[in-house]
């Protein structure tokens, strides 16, 4: 009975104007910042076997399948963990505790990674990208649940790509920084010691990220005090594993388009360094900055993206479109020797658009309750292909070169381009919720209360009449009862009323006054 109470005076003390008030813009900013850090040392770290491939070829003395399953490690355990990570949340950790707890693993897995490096054990190398992996997708599951439940409304679009993108970031600030690190640290140190401690510098980014989520974890801690949320929460039914079962077909294949799209980008960039190397004659830091360019046009536009698509809707449109243009990019990087730039720029706009009409999509088809197990389903298949996909990408790459692969990653977008066209027809005979304009989405959900409320009063009136007509055959008695016109007509107003208030609050016991 104490905590209510708490949680009222607080928000009796903070004024909703003050930028202290978690529902004040300056306040949600500042935890939309932190959103945006959590993933930062994850993104960072996942892509430094990519910024210095060369270098792991050279040092540590790596062929591609054997490079290539460093990243595949990665995703092999969140093809279960990922689903599992996002249940624990659902239904154990909350948001809080479980981005703690995911991002401490991610930070153990680079340590890791940096130290098996460091004395050349491959074995200890796969064993820190598994401990690593086990964390870092369970991790985006949970900051997506923080995303929905700070933001869930007509800035959903907006701050799911910002989001989103700017943990890529991460990324790209790693394709520029990791070849300058290795260059100063081998001032110290040479051969795979000297990769060993740059992949140490790199994992500072990952404390970084620990930081940000225990202030995150303190201000969300704070606002469901203030704001009442825990309330809100003991009210929803729990969410048990077998409601899975009962998921829409179109969230099915939404995870369809999350593996088949993301399998034609991140193995890509993966082994794109290369890619520039051998078929256009860059620069190893030329490459890198060519590879770098999908990660950093999706940071820089993803907020614009979500803000048109949060003006606009029409999220499966939007989604469609970004298929085919990064058909169009692969295709041009495939088959001409146009400036690669021109593909890749247009690569990147394709997965900042998708990222920003995509990911939003999971929380306007399943219930607030589920949306940590149904993010951990996207990320869970998505980790499945890439798990698979990576491992053949390198064995494609050592044997048939990468025109087979560009023809490989064509095919996978056609994959998602038809699950795409199903989820418009899909749509389409049904609501077309997914499809709509915001104007249109909100005045379908007022037309969805005002048609509860009136079955509410419909309802309310037949019980009337019921109750009217059962008590006909007595009414020859009533001139011998000595009861009062008004007295009547307070007792059939107090039993409406009691009624009406009991298919609002089901758990209420309101008696009737007699």
């Amino acid at each position: 009975m104490e905590n209510p109470e708490i949680g009222t005076s607080a928000s009796n003390r903070i004024s909703t104007t003050s930028w202290c008030h978690p529902a004040h813009k300056i306040h949600r900013f500042t935890a939309l910042l932190l959103m945006c850090f959590l993933c930062f040392g994850s993104y960072f770290c996942y892509d430094t076997p990519g910024a210095l491939v060369d270098n792991f070829k050279d040092d540590s003395h790596l062929n591609t399948s054997q490079f290539a399953l460093l990243y595949s490690i990665y995703s092999w355990p969140n093809v279960i963990l990922c689903f599992i990570g996002g249940y624990l949340i659902d239904r154990y950790f909350g948001v809080r505790l479980g981005t703690v707890i995911y991002m401490a693993i991610v930070l153990i897995g680079a340590v890791i990674f940096a130290f098996g490096v460091y004395v050349n054990a491959f074995w200890l190398m796969i064993l820190g990208r598994f401990v690593f992996g086990i964390g870092g997708e369970s991790l985006q599951v949970a900051v997506n649940n923080y995303v929905v439940l700070w933001f869930k409304g007509k800035e959903l679009n907006m701050v799911f790509g910002l989001q989103l993108s700017f943990s890529r970031f991460g990324s790209t600030v790693n394709f520029w920084v990791m070849e300058p690190i290795y260059k100063w640290v081998g001032n110290y140190y040479a051969g795979y010691e000297r990769l060993g401690v740059a992949l140490f510098i790199a994992a500072l980014t990952c404390l970084i990220s620990l930081v940000c989520g225990l202030i995150l974890g303190w201000m969300d801690y704070r606002a469901e005090k203030i704001l009442g949320r825990q309330d809100e929460q003991a009210n929803e039914e729990p969410f048990h594993l077998k409601d899975v079962l009962h998921f829409k077909s179109v969230f099915w294949l939404v995870s369809v388009i999350c593996v088949a799209y993301y399998l034609a980008i991140f193995p890509f960039i993966a082994l794109g360094k290369l890619f520039f190397e051998r078929k256009f004659d860059f620069l190893p830091q030329d490459a890198n900055t060519a590879n770098s360019m999908v990660y950093l046009l999706s940071a820089a536009l993803s907020p614009f993206f979500g803000i048109l698509i949060d003006k606009t809707g029409r999220n499966v449109m939007w989604v469609i479109i970004s298929i085919l243009t990064t058909i169009g990019a692969h295709f041009m990087l495939a088959f001409t020797f146009c400036n690669p730039y021109i593909g890749v720029i247009s690569l990147g706009i394709s997965y900042s658009l998708l990222a920003s009409g995509l990911w939003p999509l999971v929380a306007l088809i399943v219930a607030q309750n589920q949306l940590g197990t149904a993010y951990g389903i996207c990320q869970a298949v998505q980790n499945l292909g890439l798990a698979t996909v990576i491992i053949l990408a390198g064995v494609i790459v050592d044997k048939y070169g990468y025109l087979m692969l560009e023809m490989f990653f064509l095919g996978c977008l056609f994959v998602s381009l038809i699950a795409a066209v199903l989820i418009y027809i899909i749509d389409s005979t049904g609501n077309g919720i997914l499809n709509m304009s915001p104007s249109m989405r909100e005045s379908m959900k007022e037309s969805n209360d005002s048609d509860e409320t009136a079955n509410l009063l419909d309802n309310e009136v037949e019980s009337e009449r019921e109750e009217t007509d059962s008590t006909r055959p007595s009414e020859a008695l009533e001139s011998s009862t000595p009861i009062s016109q008004r007295d009547v007509a307070q007792s059939q107003s107090d039993r409406i009323r009691s009624r009406y208030l009991a298919q609002i609050l089901p758990n209420s016991n309101i008696p009737d006054r007699q």
